[in-house]
């Protein structure tokens, strides 16, 4: 069998409009050719490029975008890096347009028109997405409190995307029901978060009626030299918190790291408990007591 003509040299290894392909030469008859996948209607990928995950799909889509229409919901959230739970309203593609204009309608995306007004677009790695904030108010009809907040850690963290205030003046945009869950998820917000995990962390905690901790704390020795830096703190009891993931399981030179960590938080008094994923599945009920245990001992009485 004839292996198909060549690409373009600038098609070759990214998403492409037909459109863009007939202007630069390309066939019809090719652009049908095996060695190319359809992910949407008038989008080509070479065959082994990603067609699964979100980012990837967004990209494609992309191609054929009216000018008007953007990312919204869960995948402009994506975009811009915070957490989105699994489920698959949330992994499916979003995209929106104010009226007048027309959402799309085609499989795999769901479209949103929302109402009357200019859009607050931004550009994400070259992507037109929603504002964050708006994102965030968005996805409140299906979201669980859990998730609700762990978005919005991370949209008031590090990065500096929005302030607790921004988040504030969405709340208020949102209808009946949604705007009580936003109501309830901004009443949980943190600034300092740095992973879901935490947030689920403080949350189950705090739910079970311990004291709530402090976010990422600076530990310092009496001579001003830094320790390190807690997830969760309580200073009062000197009591520290830890989510561990264990991505370092397999690297040896990062356990001795942290195990040198650890050692150096022991030293300045304070009580480190380690917080392992298995402790938080279910209700998380076994990180509660680790935590509880710990901050009985240390004189805390509820």
């Amino acid at each position: 069998m004839r292996r198909p003509r060549p690409l373009p040299e600038n098609l070759r290894d990214r998403a492409f409009h037909v459109d863009d392909a007939c202007r630069a030469g390309v066939t019809a008859g090719r652009l049908d050719a095996s060695d190319l996948a359809i992910p949407y209607p008038g989008v080509r990928v070479p065959v082994g490029h990603d067609l699964e995950s979100l980012a990837a799909r967004a990209r494609q889509f992309a191609e054929r975008m009216r000018p008007w229409q953007f990312f919204s919901h869960s995948t402009a959230l994506a975009l811009y890096g915070a957490p989105i739970p699994s489920d698959r309203a949330s992994q499916r593609l979003h995209v929106a347009a104010h009226r007048p204009d027309r959402e799309p309608r085609v499989a795999g995306v769901v479209g949103h028109r929302l109402g009357p007004g200019v859009a607050d677009v931004r550009e994400v790695e070259g992507l037109r997405a929603e504002a964050p904030a708006m994102a965030w108010r968005h996805v409140a009809s299906w979201w669980s409190h859990e998730d609700l907040v762990a978005a919005g850690d991370f949209l008031v963290g590090t990065r500096g995307l929005l302030a607790l205030d921004d988040l504030a003046a969405e709340v208020a945009k949102g209808p009946g029901r949604v705007q009580a869950a936003l109501e309830a998820a901004l009443s949980d917000v943190r600034v300092g978060a740095e992973s879901p995990a935490e947030t689920r962390l403080r949350l189950v905690i705090c739910a079970a009626g311990l004291p709530e901790p402090a976010l990422n704390v600076a530990l310092c020795a009496p001579d001003g030299r830094f320790v390190a830096r807690l997830d969760l703190a309580y200073a009062r009891w000197r009591v520290a918190v830890e989510y561990d993931g264990r991505q370092h399981a397999e690297d040896r030179a990062q356990f001795e790291r942290d195990a040198d960590r650890w050692h150096a938080i022991r030293e300045q008094g304070w009580v480190l408990v380690r917080i392992l994923r298995h402790h938080l599945q279910g209700d998380g009920g076994q990180a509660v007591r680790m935590v509880a245990g710990a901050l009985r001992q240390a004189g805390w009485t509820p």
